[in-house]
């Protein structure tokens, strides 16, 4: 196997792994309030996401910045908490918009990207790194922009077919998600 295809496949298999399903259910989160008129605006978010996650991965690598597992394993679950929280406590779609939500994805990458960090720094080489690393983005930003369709391909079901009013489908499937992400919060505690 070629090493584009060998980075592409980790970083595809990263997000469907599941055995660690955070990056699952934070795309299930941040895209379950929206519909495929959105698609734009989610994958604006899916990048900046893979973005915040890439840097995290570069800085992890070169040791310029340490974080200890410990607090990274519990953070990941906090953003797709707080993630839930917004979709379950939100009136309109009013603060899914603007900057915040582009600096809150980037940031979340970043937490996101330093739980892969230790691993990433095994299996690529000092001298090609960052190729390494932009195969393993794209086949990461792949596997995301499959489970957006996913989720909004569901939601239209959910929402058109089945008559499942939206706020309900949201608030059902938002509360599934924050159970798990309060449960592997719960198993990360750092304290």
């Amino acid at each position: 196997m070629n090493t584009f295809w060998f980075y592409f496949n980790l970083g595809f298999d990263h997000v469907l792994d599941l055995g660690g399903l955070d990056h699952f259910y934070f795309l299930v989160a941040l895209s379950l309030p929206f519909a495929f008129r959105n698609w734009r605006k989610l994958l604006l978010w899916v990048s900046l996401f893979t973005l915040g996650h890439s840097l995290s991965l570069l800085v992890s690598h070169f040791e310029w910045v340490k974080i200890h597992s410990q607090w990274v394993e519990f953070l990941i679950p906090i953003t797709i908490c707080i993630t839930c929280f917004s979709i379950l406590f939100q009136k309109k779609h009013a603060h899914f918009n603007g900057i915040w939500i582009n600096l809150i994805t980037l940031f979340f990458g970043l937490i996101h990207g330093f739980g892969f960090g230790r691993y990433f720094k095994i299996i690529a080489s000092e001298e090609k790194t960052i190729m390494a690393l932009l195969k393993f983005a794209l086949g990461l930003e792949f596997a995301q922009v499959l489970i957006l369709i996913f989720v909004l391909l569901l939601s239209g079901l959910a929402n058109g077919l089945l008559k499942i009013p939206r706020q309900k489908w949201q608030w059902i499937i938002a509360a599934m998600v924050l159970s798990q992400a309060i449960l592997m919060a719960s198993n990360n505690w750092p304290f």
